[in-house]
């Protein structure tokens, strides 16, 4: 029995152990070091959305609002009051917060994230960007334990040490995040309050321990007994050095965002943070039905919001916000159509938010395109795949060598320009990323066929048709394309009528057309 499974079902499962209220599930390793510069210092901090964020309530396409206001009249806000980011796109006039950070040129706003088959499970999705896999794939590991397990293959044994003395990772709040999920052990620490961490004593077994699986499993929970307390020690040394408690603001997140600029700036060295807020599964009353800029998930933007624009400006204070950026993300966004109690059903593809004073400020893709006939279970399009945005941090933030990212995430996947300002590993040339790839569809509404017109650079492309609810039907063209203007006939006659999605994907540029198909 693998201890990861013990754990889950035998005596600890059914009575968690509590050090002053506080659960101990795992423990943490500091691995990154050896696979960046030594001189890397760098931190991230993924703040989850638990859920499912209605992406088209949070960033507001305001190119798209008269087919918006078709779909979820019940639900939209006023075009007059979203905080405008461009002439095309405004955020939720709750977010005042991270417009200022957008203003400020550290927020970048990620259009329409999502990954190809879409799954609408909470749990199932939720896995899915935890573990940084394919849809069809049942990945148990998380898309950072496996990076941290290569380094470490014996862990927990002989940790902490001189050599890696702090936790690796550290999730503030609730259980260990699945993203650091190794095969064996979860490399992540669950805490809720570093002032309340106490000692717990070195077990005492009266006889010897017997070598069997149940021995082995034994020795293993003593050891992490043993290392908590470690790591405990720690974590209260580096709180204490920062200037202890500190007092709460009536905001859950930003409190326990607090708690993470409190240990760096106390000198820990963890790599990774995790927060969560939720929850965003706003199937009814979203908003209020007479005030649609009031209520829940306005509520949970501003915390958000408010939380995110504190912990810069907390980094900032201390000057330690050249080491640090943020990452939002959830397990999927809503259904563009409002359902009939005034909320959002389980849909596809959402915005993500990087932030930090690193991060290159600005949007990267496109609004996503609404149509006038909307289906019911029709969600936004995906436009950029979340592990775009996971190689994109592990190249330019902790160096990582492509080759090792590419088998941490079982592909090779774009890498976008996330970072500016400060050291990254890779020097590109920004034309090449900034380069739009251009795509149209005639005749469109299609009946028996569309032409797929696409401009490229001399590069590979692949172009996948979707349907509404994020399945990918067919690869119409994967190859390699010399550069100028190309078009693709295909067939549709075979689909029934309805809304899909044309992508076409190069290593430095997507984009995405809504295809309406009127079959007789």
């Amino acid at each position: 029995m693998k201890r990861r499974s013990f754990l889950k079902t035998g005596a600890l499962a059914t009575a968690p152990l509590l050090i002053n209220g506080i659960p101990v599930n795992a423990i943490a390793r500091n691995s990154f070091l050896d696979f960046v510069s030594p001189d890397n210092d760098k931190i991230l901090v993924l703040i989850q959305l638990t859920g499912g964020n209605d992406g088209l309530n949070c960033v507001l396409p305001l190119d798209q609002y008269s087919n918006l206001d078709k779909a979820r009249n019940k639900i939209l806000i006023k075009e007059s009051l979203g905080l405008k980011l461009s002439d095309k796109t405004a955020l939720h006039p709750s977010m005042g917060g991270m417009k200022s950070l957008f203003d400020d040129g550290a927020l970048s706003l990620v259009h329409s994230v999502g990954y190809p088959n879409q799954n609408r499970s909470h749990f199932r999705s939720t896995d899915i960007w935890t573990s940084g896999s394919a849809a069809d794939q049942m990945i148990t590991t998380g898309w950072l334990g496996r990076y941290y397990q290569g380094n470490h293959p014996t862990f927990p044994a002989g940790y902490p040490n001189t050599d890696y003395p702090d936790p690796l990772a550290i999730t503030v709040g609730g259980n260990v995040s699945e993203t650091c999920q190794g095969p064996i052990v979860n490399f992540s620490l669950a805490i809720n309050d570093p002032t309340a961490l106490t000692t717990i004593p070195q077990p005492i077994y009266s006889t010897s321990i017997p070598t069997t699986n149940y021995g082995n499993e034994l020795k293993y929970i003593m050891t992490t007994l043993q290392q908590y307390t470690s790591y405990s020690d720690i974590i209260k040394n580096a709180n204490t050095a920062a200037g202890g408690s500190i007092a709460p603001t009536g905001n859950a997140l930003l409190d326990r965002l607090n708690i993470v600029s409190q240990l760096i700036k106390g000198g820990l060295k963890t790599k990774v943070y995790v927060v969560s807020i939720g929850t965003f599964d706003t199937h009814s009353n979203q908003c209020d039905p007479d005030d649609h800029e009031l209520g829940t998930h306005a509520g949970l933007l501003q915390q958000l919001s408010d939380a995110m624009k504190g912990f810069q400006d907390s980094l900032k204070k201390n000057n330690l916000d050249k080491r640090v950026i943020g990452m939002t993300f959830s397990e999927f966004g809503r259904r563009i159509k409002a359902n009939d109690s005034t909320g959002t059903d389980h849909g596809t593809a959402a915005p993500l938010f990087v932030f930090g004073s690193c991060i290159k400020g600005g949007m990267i893709g496109n609004n996503p395109t609404i149509s006038d006939n909307v289906q019911n279970d029709e969600g936004v399009a995906m436009q950029i795949d979340f592990r775009s945005v996971y190689a994109s941090i592990l190249i330019d933030w902790f160096q990582v060598e492509p080759s090792i990212v590419k088998q941490i995430l079982f592909a090779d996947f774009q890498k976008l320009p996330l970072i500016e300002g400060c050291t990254t590993t890779a020097v590109e040339d920004d034309s090449k990323r900034d380069f739009l790839l251009q795509l149209t569809t005639s005749p469109n509404p299609a009946d028996q066929y569309t032409i797929i017109g696409f401009d490229t650079r001399d590069e590979y492309v692949r172009i996948s048709l979707y349907d509404a609810i994020g399945s990918e039907i067919k690869t119409v063209f994967s190859g390699k394309t010399g550069e100028g203007h190309h078009e693709i006939r295909m067939d549709t006659s075979d689909l029934n009528s309805g809304n899909y999605v044309i992508r076409i994907a190069s290593q430095n540029s997507q984009n995405v057309k809504i295809l309406s198909i009127r079959n007789h």
